[in-house]
């Protein structure tokens, strides 16, 4: 048997409010989340929003694996 628990209550009612979105305020929603997740992390590193986004993107590319095709084609 479940729990019920508030931040459950919660989590389905989020759930619920976002699932009855279109799908073009789904992507506004996930674009503003986004913006905010950038300004939060340039704020918490005293970084410029350009700089920022330059560092994510550094530490993204990173973790990426290696393509052997694409260092076939570059020699």
């Amino acid at each position: 048997m479940r729990r019920w628990s508030v931040a459950g209550e919660l989590r389905s009612e989020e759930r619920a409010r976002i699932a009855a979105l279109s799908a073009e305020a789904r992507v506004q929603l996930a674009l503003e989340l986004g913006r905010r997740s950038l300004e939060s992390f340039a704020a918490r590193a005293v970084l410029s929003l350009e700089s920022a986004r330059a560092t994510l993107e550094r530490r993204r590319q990173a973790r990426r694996r290696p393509s052997r095709c694409l260092e076939d084609l570059l020699g």
